[in-house]
């Protein structure tokens, strides 16, 4: 009787114990988890602003070009214009038409401002970039958090059901939601997919 008994206080000694360790693990995917939330949220934010500023210079892009455009089209027009004119008239038209000239040189180019098409366009494209990147850590976060709430999901059932194998499988999952975590932190188009 005192051996059966003594079984049974080890049984509950380390089925307690074993309850402990996977109560910690939950904790710690848990805490991993609200990580990964509050990345993949910082990086939906942010995509969806380099998204805007792309999109803002691009139409500040388009802009410049339908000036750009406009004023082309008024120089060559002043062009067949000052052939037919007075004198007088065509050394105006030759001062307007420097003034259009310099100012479609400068809606191509304004490296002081930023503002020219040349500098816009690759404003733009940086955004781009980044908002890319900011997307790609997205996934790569919600990829954790799949991961990570499967863990949570295993070591709970490890506790009901006292099947040790559950615990390590959540372990694994653990594992494999940080390193999504820290692929979403440092490298987020790292992955192919």
């Amino acid at each position: 009787m005192k051996a059966q008994e003594a079984h049974e206080t080890i049984e509950e000694a380390f089925e307690g114990n074993h309850n402990k360790r996977v109560a910690i693990l939950i904790a710690v995917i848990a805490a991993t988890l609200a990580i990964a939330e509050m990345g993949g949220g910082q990086a939906k934010q942010d995509a969806l602003n380099f998204n805007i500023e792309a999109s803002n210079l691009w139409s500040f892009f388009q802009a410049k070009t339908i000036r750009q455009t406009v004023l082309r089209t008024a120089a060559e027009t002043a062009e067949i214009e000052a052939t037919a004119a007075a004198p007088a008239k065509a050394a105006a038209i030759a001062k307007q038409l420097d003034a259009w000239k310099t100012t479609v040189a400068r809606y191509e180019s304004e490296p002081g401002t930023g503002e020219g098409r040349k500098e816009l366009t690759a404003r733009a494209k940086a955004a781009e970039v980044r908002r890319d990147r900011a997307l790609a850590a997205d996934h790569d976060f919600e990829l954790a958090s799949g991961t990570l709430q499967l863990g949570i999901v295993l070591s709970s059932a490890a506790i009901i059901t006292g099947v040790i194998w559950l615990a390590y499988a959540a372990v694994g999952l653990g594992l494999i939601g940080v390193v999504f975590v820290g692929v979403g932190l440092l490298a987020p188009t790292l992955l192919p997919f």
